[in-house]
């Protein structure tokens, strides 16, 4: 029987360094490589550009290649103990990077039938991580944007969504990532806000502002950011507006729309019971989205049912009823909206309509309730978490603290640590540097 080698690697992008490490491990046998999955990578770095069975077709033809499985988890530890190869091929940079502690695991699993790590000089000048980087800074196609939503839902826990109302604010949105104990922590894409977009143009949130008007904030996101973005389409307005609604964001690059289950003049569910909204019934609300889907010329794009009887005095058996008629008539997930700061009402609609779907994605937007961790809304059954207003509402005090305190110096010197220096700014935007 012929020797069998083992190289793990992610290839979304192919470079001269992975063809040498292949061309390498072929000349020891079969050569078997552990294609990272979405799941596996998503944890510790950006979700591929390339979905797993189109990097799997490409690697499959690579020279020297005998066969492509699946490595479910990031360690190569797993699959070396399932297929136990004679050689295990690999860089040498592990020796001194974030995978220097697997090195260390890999190295005794290995042992156990003592198969041998053969550790490959680094290709000097290539580095993969900077060529996504750089990727990135090119930009996206709409097809690719649309589609990575429905992508992190089924490779993550809990897809992190953050309020971005402005090309600024979308930067950061894209970019912001810190290193935790349990990988790489970013936020997967955005929210574009009615409530925000209007309140940064100092109007008031009605739904008098058109989508004309919401699409010239939204596209400066989209010229500027690569990650998915989820669209706050209110009410939708009547079915034939909202099939125009579905077709101009789909054409954008948009993910997804969630619409709520009201009618009439919007005025915001913050502001108590005496601006309670008069509900859309099951029928109106379910043509709408039955309309939406018909319109739709893609699979990737989403639409999600805001469910509003909660937040409008209902119980949670009148939420249900409507979640699972809008689910019937064809919505891609439903958010379940409380002003309860207890969490309680949200925490059973959750766990009663799992039981019923459990495959239909939940969103969540814990602004009230925000005592409860990401990792806590995802055991009671949510799938999106929206940060839905947090980037306008600490924008705004920043700037009156600012503006008084110039104004009581009659200088701007004592502000100069409250402001990031303008350099800094400049270099989040593509194409400044």
């Amino acid at each position: 029987m012929g020797k069998t080698v083992y190289i793990g690697m992610t290839a979304d992008i192919i470079h001269p360094g992975l063809i040498n490490i292949i061309n390498e491990g072929a000349k020891y046998g079969e050569l078997i490589i552990g294609l990272l999955t979405d799941t596996a990578i998503v944890s510790h770095k950006r979700l591929p550009y390339l979905t797993y069975e189109q990097r799997k077709s490409v690697v499959e033809n690579l020279k020297g290649v005998s066969k492509v499985v699946p490595q479910e988890d990031w360690s190569y530890v797993p699959n070396l103990k399932k297929y136990k190869p004679d050689f295990m091929i690999h860089g040498d940079d592990w020796k001194t990077n974030y995978l220097s502690k697997i090195r260390e695991e890999c190295f005794e699993t290995m042992k156990e039938w003592n198969g041998q790590i053969i550790e490959v000089p680094y290709t000097k000048g290539i580095n993969s991580t900077a060529l996504a980087e750089n990727a990135s800074s090119i930009g996206t196609t709409p097809d690719v944007r649309r589609a990575t939503l429905r992508r992190l839902i089924a490779a993550k826990p809990i897809v992190r969504i953050l309020e971005a109302h402005s090309g600024l604010s979308g930067l950061i949105a894209e970019h912001t990532q810190i290193m935790k104990d349990d990988g790489l922590h970013q936020f997967d894409g955005m929210w574009s806000s009615s409530l925000t977009d209007s309140t940064s143009k100092g109007k008031p949130d009605i739904e008098a502002v058109d989508l004309t008007t919401r699409m010239q904030s939204l596209t400066d996101i989209l010229e500027c950011t690569t990650k998915p973005i989820i669209y706050d389409g209110d009410t939708g307005d009547i079915p034939e507006h909202f099939v125009f609604t579905v077709r101009t964001l789909e054409r954008n690059g948009v993910s997804a729309v969630i619409i709520e289950d009201k009618k009439g003049l919007k005025k915001n569910s913050l502001f108590g019971t005496e601006a309670k909204q008069v509900l859309a019934t099951e029928e109106e609300f379910c043509e709408k989205i039955a309309a939406g889907k018909k319109a739709q010329v893609t699979k990737d794009f989403m639409i999600i049912a805001r469910i509003e009887e909660i937040i409008a005095g209902y119980s949670v058996d009148e939420a249900l009823t409507k979640a699972f008629a809008a689910v019937r008539a064809g919505a891609d997930g439903v958010m379940i909206h409380s002003k309860d700061k207890s969490g309680e009402d949200i925490k059973e609609f959750c766990q009663r309509f799992r039981k019923e779907y459990a495959g239909i994605p939940i969103v969540l937007v814990p602004t009230t309730y925000n005592q409860f961790t990401e990792s806590e809304l995802a055991s009671w059954g949510a799938n999106i978490i929206i940060y839905a207003n947090h980037m306008l509402r600490a924008s705004y005090p920043a700037m009156q603290k600012v503006a008084e305190t110039i104004l009581k110096a009659e200088r701007s010197l004592e502000v100069n640590d409250m402001c990031m220096p303008i350099k800094q700014i400049l270099e989040l935007i593509p194409g400044t540097k």
